[in-house]
């Protein structure tokens, strides 16, 4: 960015130094044309007042304001110069003015880096023909317009990609970090299954249980039990893979939303009886059928029941409704849960996202539920709602058009 910035400097400097140098340029051939011309045409004496005319006669008996007028917006006009200029001839002793278009602009003339000497065309060195640009920095950067935008576009490259290069860089750290807790938390879910069921085999293979038949079906469904719990963390994990590649078919169908809660519900309420918790019903939807893959559409129920019962405290309360809003159904799950932080809830259905992470397994999962649900809903038609306050509970929305 100094490089850029030094260089532009520099080009304007170097503008700057043209345009004063064209400038005297012009001026000068204005002068050496008033001292070569042949033709002389006389000042009109009755325009000055006597008094002025006799202080200032050495310059004004040869140089005629309106030959002089002519010739400066000509060579002006060959340096391309011809915009926004004044010009004045003036005595340098005491900056009086003698001729030109100065009025108002006196002060500048008198400062002004261009000018040169009238000494070639009367005996007194102390005349100057000088020239004032009103705006001269407006000129300069006309001329070198495109190299200060060429210059700040590759500078808003450079913080562009600067800054692209860090944000990249911390996401694939957080990624990063978020699949170390995911294999973390993979790892602790199936030891416990795997560890189960190589226990209940090796009880189950010595002689002392075979003779019992009570003993053997109760380790029997003891393996089962853990086999099946095993095959569905695996399931999800899949579910991963299914939706990065979007090879998702979804097979819509007219569906009984208020029968499919039912259903869910009532294979759902056991787990949920166990913590001394229940599920209530509020289905006051008119309108609950709706175009839905049922398969895709039971799993996201599943979801969002079980973060309900995982996310709330020994006794959970939750409460499964439906209403119709503005021609849409809107099925809704609410807790009386932990609740969610307002930074976090866009975080938390991204995926591998866990309110707990790393080795803290007092609550499982996989940090893929919301992600699925969020990912699956919008193919659908539908979109996901969230409203939660920290330790008052969540209450998550599914909003689709009847």
């Amino acid at each position: 960015m100094v490089t850029q910035l030094l260089w532009v400097r520099d080009v304007w400097e170097l503008k700057e130094d043209q345009f004063n140098n064209s400038v005297k340029i012009a001026l000068k051939s204005v002068v050496n044309q008033l001292l070569t011309s042949d033709e002389v045409y006389p000042v009109d004496e009755t325009s000055f007042d006597p008094g002025f005319y006799n202080e200032h006669i050495e310059i004004l008996s040869v140089i005629n304001p309106l030959t002089l007028d002519s010739l400066i917006q000509e060579e002006m006009g060959g340096m391309k110069l011809n915009k926004d200029y004044v010009y004045g001839v003036f005595r340098k002793t005491d900056s009086a003015f003698v001729m030109g278009p100065y009025q108002g602009h006196e002060q500048e003339l008198s400062h002004s880096q261009n000018w040169v000497s009238l000494t070639c065309l009367c005996e007194s060195d102390s005349y100057l023909l000088s020239a004032y640009f009103e705006h001269q920095q407006g000129l300069i950067f006309n001329q070198m317009a495109i190299l200060p935008i060429m210059s700040g576009l590759f500078l808003l490259i450079l913080v562009f990609s600067f800054f692209f290069t860090i944000a990249s860089m911390l996401r694939q750290k957080k990624v990063s970090e978020l699949k170390t807790d995911f294999v973390n938390n993979m790892t602790h879910e199936f030891k416990t299954p795997i560890a189960t069921i190589s226990v209940s085999s090796e009880i189950l293979s010595k002689n002392m249980v075979a003779g019992s038949p009570e003993r053997v079906k109760k380790y029997a469904k003891i393996i089962f039990d853990e086999n099946t719990r095993l095959k569905n963390q695996v399931e999800r994990v899949l579910q991963i893979a299914i939706l990065d590649r979007e090879e998702y078919n979804l097979k819509m169908e007219r569906l009984d939303i208020h029968q499919i809660l039912e259903d869910v519900v009532r294979n759902f309420k056991v787990q949920v009886e166990e913590r001394n918790g229940r599920i209530q019903f509020d289905l006051a939807a008119r309108q609950h059928f709706l175009l839905l893959d049922k398969v895709h559409f039971t799993n996201i129920l599943n979801n969002l029941l079980d973060n309900a019962n995982k996310y709330s405290p020994k006794n959970p309360e939750i409460l499964v409704a439906t209403k119709n809003v503005n021609g849409k159904i809107e099925i809704s799950v609410q807790d009386n849960g932990i609740g969610i932080r307002k930074e976090n809830q866009r975080e938390i259905v991204k995926k591998f996202h866990r309110l707990q992470t790393g080795n803290l397994h007092d609550t499982k999962g996989f940090g893929i539920g919301l992600f699925y649900v969020k990912t699956m809903v919008e193919p659908m038609g539908g979109t996901l709602m969230i409203n939660s306050e920290l330790n008052k509970g969540s209450t998550f929305s599914l909003i689709f058009p009847v």
